[in-house]
């Protein structure tokens, strides 16, 4: 437990901090299982759509540095590598 008051405050800005980390990161989860979700049932048009959405809840996430910007990086290639692989085989 922390004893002083600028401890208290850290504590607090923390648990508040990591709250708002955890929501970013679930949106962002849940935006790319979409993009993969209408990939793989070859809905491209869908697909194409949401990763739009997700490309840009990927950057925000990134600037805010709630997820490593290299990281929001390589999850866009890798998904735009789906989204181009899907439409040359359709």
């Amino acid at each position: 437990m922390p004893n002083t008051a600028s401890a208290k405050k850290r504590l607090r800005q923390n648990a508040k901090r990591r709250q708002h980390n955890r929501g970013i990161k679930s949106t962002v989860r849940t935006q790319l299982t979409r993009v993969r979700a209408a990939v793989e049932a070859g809905d491209l048009e869908t697909g194409e759509a949401e990763f739009k959405v997700a490309v840009k809840k990927l950057d925000k996430a990134a600037a805010g540095r709630v997820i490593h910007p290299n990281a929001a990086a390589r999850l866009k290639s890798r998904l735009s590598k789906k989204i181009k692989l899907a439409k040359a085989s359709s």
